[in-house]
């Protein structure tokens, strides 16, 4: 067969991945492929969704990238038309029109020549995600015919074609028809008879994929407000498309490109189908005369198997349109969209704030435990939902409810959310991308069906979510968060550093509790102690006293400062801030408990109590802070700053690291502590220490502080120091003869005797510094 689109241009093809390849650095679209297996390698026939119209170049880019090998796709004829530029380049690089004749056949050679081929099965942009009809069948809206149809079933047909193939080379090698091998070997273009039987060998596949955008925009852009000025009069629909891919490609933007379980075709044929088409393609030599039979049957058992074969077609399109479906990442605006039309759709048209947060924390800790749901980090990491219920604040939602505001879906007063009635207007199929967000993200999910009824069950379940059940589901988050922060500082560039480390506790964070089954407490399970360690360390520093406190009957929680007890690299993108937000963030969950808390802090981690108590937080009873820094014996760290910020202007005018990034150091308990200190985190306890002397005068809860009489690390006096500076009318200091830092590290002096007898003194008398949490 020859065609002008059997003209590959690999030049050209190659060329057009270097400058995506260069055109990707430049852009704020951040596309991550996740696959498993080999999935690109091993594929033939890639499906996938179609929301924007510049995704479909990327595809081609990712297999290229991934596997080195070329693509065909197919596009709608009227690309192709003519002898343009864009027809011609199109062409070059592997584009065919939908309506080529004998297109199957075409693509069956190239798929056995090691080509892999592209398909959008919904055949046009779905711009309003909505792809299941009121009684849960697939279908899409089709801009041509205003109305509903199914979705393309060419990929099923193309693929059982391939496979038909491969079984008639197959049938003819094993009767040893050597007539028909080499009618088969010229029609399908192979010079070698050997690479035949390897192409032939392998089973046909079609791997379904799912491409996800988040956050979706529709705000202005620089690309769309430059092409109204050049081009007035600009289409609406025109308009609407610049808007929402500018934003894509010019914004901050995550593309989530899934591969889905890979559909092998041949497997659906039973055994008596099998010998139907054996019989069948005894005579068959060319892939267009198999395509042929297939819809011409010519006698009795062509016609039972042509009639099989569509069966089959419309099952394998069924199937991989709900796996493409299912690989779409889940985010956090799927599932604000999703309770926002639960409300709706049950006449709630407003909602206290802090409800509707609770009910979408809780939706998100619901999708978390099931297996199989494939999660955008919007709600796979807390760092970016647990702002929902602290006092970080969510962006995430706060961008999708910005955008509500701007299309006038939904308005905030009086400390509630209230929804318009916009939210329930039908839109036209390309303004609702810009009308009506909620409803485009709620389509896009709605395929999963499990979402939508875990979003129902924290609808119902949310407003009576107890305070305790709540702390848990918070402590879960810092374990998960511990799990993800150690994860992000591996690989090859963090590898020297993080080889060279000797802690060998683990860094995770503790909680212990006393919960009868009768409910009942001990007196002192009523007060909790929040345990903070020190600067290089982790929660293991605090572990043995805590054990100790919790046996004298407390709960306790050992809470991780960002940073710690994962990487030194992870320490080093921490500003001090962050670690008095996990300090904070320990006090809360703690408080879901027990109604009074006590904290102890140990070096760092008692300058982080300290300021945390200057807050004074409802429920605080006592605070006992131990070797806490207000100023340092080595005098080099007052040239700290000068090195950081030369670490900062080397970085950036370079790719190096800084010309002293981390200082290296003997831990005085090396199975714990950093052995690498980086010079950012030095300088952000330089920070804190100078924001405590603000802080101290603002505390005035009972205290106790604790030093070393030899302290080599902290400047003698620092205890006293700190005592008269705060306002606490119940102060205790001890000075404990040691020569060493780390007094909180085994009971040295009878340092956990002191901190117990302190907090169980406080426990048997009401807090006189607060009310209590609960």
């Amino acid at each position: 067969m020859k065609s002008d689109y059997l003209e590959f241009d690999r030049g050209n093809y190659e060329w057009s991945v270097r400058t995506f390849t260069m055109m990707r650095k430049l852009l704020s679209v951040n596309l991550k492929l996740h696959q498993q297996q080999e999935q690109v390698r091993n594929g033939d026939i890639f499906l996938f969704n179609h929301f924007a119209r510049f995704e479909t170049f990327i595809p081609q880019y990712l297999i290229y990238r991934e596997s080195g090998a070329f693509c065909r796709s197919v596009a709608a004829a009227e690309f192709l038309e003519g002898e343009g530029r864009l027809a011609h380049y199109l062409k070059s690089v592997g584009v065919v029109p939908n309506n080529l004749p004998e297109l199957f056949p075409l693509l069956t050679r190239e798929i056995l020549h090691g080509f892999k081929v592209i398909l959008f099965p919904e055949g046009g942009m779905v711009k309003d995600r909505r792809v299941l009809d009121r009684g849960g069948e697939y279908n899409i809206y089709s801009r041509t015919a205003k109305n509903r149809r199914k979705h393309h079933a060419g990929a099923a047909v193309l693929a059982l074609g391939v496979e038909s193939c491969k079984q008639a080379v197959r049938l003819a090698d094993i009767r040893g028809d050597r007539e028909g091998l080499a009618a088969w070997q010229e029609s399908l273009d192979f010079k070698s008879l050997d690479k035949l039987r390897a192409a032939v060998a392998k089973p046909t596949s079609i791997v379904p994929a799912n491409i996800t955008f988040y956050p979706i925009r529709v705000s202005d852009n620089l690309l769309q407000q430059g092409m109204e000025l050049m081009n007035r009069g600009l289409s609406r629909r025109l308009s609407e498309e610049l808007l929402i891919e500018g934003n894509i490609l010019l914004k901050d933007t995550d593309m989530d490109i899934r591969l889905g379980e890979p559909l092998y075709p041949g497997h659906c044929w039973n055994w008596w189908e099998r010998k139907l088409l054996e019989r069948s393609l005894a005579d068959c030599r060319d892939p267009a005369e198999l395509f042929r039979r297939e819809n011409a049957p010519r006698i009795w058992s062509e016609r039972i198997l042509a009639r099989r074969h569509q069966g089959h077609v419309l099952e394998i399109r069924d199937l991989y349109m709900e796996r493409m479906y299912s690989e779409v990442s889940v985010n956090l605006s799927h599932l604000a969209s999703l309770l926002i039309m639960a409300l709706v759709e049950r006449g709630e048209f407003s909602i206290e704030v802090p409800v509707f947060r609770r009910m979408l924390y809780l939706a998100v800790k619901y999708v978390q435990e099931k297996e199989g749901l494939k999660r955008h980090r919007s709600i796979r990491q807390p760092d970016c939902y647990g702002g929902l219920v602290d006092r970080r604040g969510c962006g995430g939602l706060e961008q999708l409810l910005k955008s509500c505001r701007d299309s006038g879906l939904l308005a905030e007063s009086e400390g509630c959310y209230r929804f318009l009635p916009k939210l329930c207007d039908e839109h036209e199929f390309d303004n609702i991308r810009l009308e009506n967000l909620v409803a485009v993200y709620a389509n896009e999910v709605a395929p999963r069906r499990g979402v939508v009824e875990w979003v129902q069950m924290a609808y119902e379940e949310g407003p009576q979510l107890l305070q305790h059940a709540l702390s848990h589901y918070r402590f879960d988050d810092e374990l998960r968060t511990f799990s993800l922060d150690g994860e992000r500082f591996r690989g090859a560039r963090y590898e020297e550093i993080n080889g060279a480390e000797t802690a060998t506790q683990s860094g995770e964070p503790f909680l212990l509790l006393h919960e009868s089954e009768d409910g009942e407490r001990p007196d002192l399970a009523r007060t909790g102690i929040l345990l903070v360690h020190g600067f290089l360390a982790s929660p293991a520093e605090m572990r043995g006293l805590g054990e100790r406190l919790h046996a004298a009957g407390f709960c306790v929680l050992g809470i991780r400062l960002k940073g710690h007890g994962t990487s030194p690299w992870d320490l080093r993108e921490r500003s001090w801030e962050d670690w008095l937000d996990s300090v904070r963030r320990g006090y809360e969950i703690l408080s879901g408990f027990v109604p009074r808390i006590g904290v102890v802090g140990f070096s760092t981690g008692g300058a982080l109590a300290l300021a945390l108590a200057a807050e004074q937080p409802l429920g605080l009873a006592g605070l006992a802070a131990v070797s806490v820094p207000l100023k340092f014996v080595n005098h080099n760290m007052a040239f700290i700053p000068l090195i950081h910020r030369a670490n900062r202007l080397v970085s950036w005018l370079s790719s190096v690291e800084g010309v002293m990034p981390f200082r290296r150091h003997e831990a005085e308990f090396p199975d714990i502590n950093y052995r690498h200190m980086p010079v950012r985190g030095l300088f952000e306890l330089t920070r804190m220490v100078e924001a405590l002397e603000e802080c101290l005068p603002k505390v005035c809860c009972p205290l106790l502080t604790m030093q070393a009489s030899e302290d080599p690390v902290v400047v003698p006096g620092s205890a006293e120091d700190i005592a008269a500076r705060v306002a606490s009318q119940d102060k205790q200091v001890e000075i404990i003869p040691w020569q060493r830092h780390g007094l909180i590290q085994g009971d040295v002096g009878r340092t956990w005797v002191l901190i117990e007898a302190f907090f169980c003194k406080l426990a048997n008398k009401p807090s006189e510094y607060g009310n209590d949490v609960a």
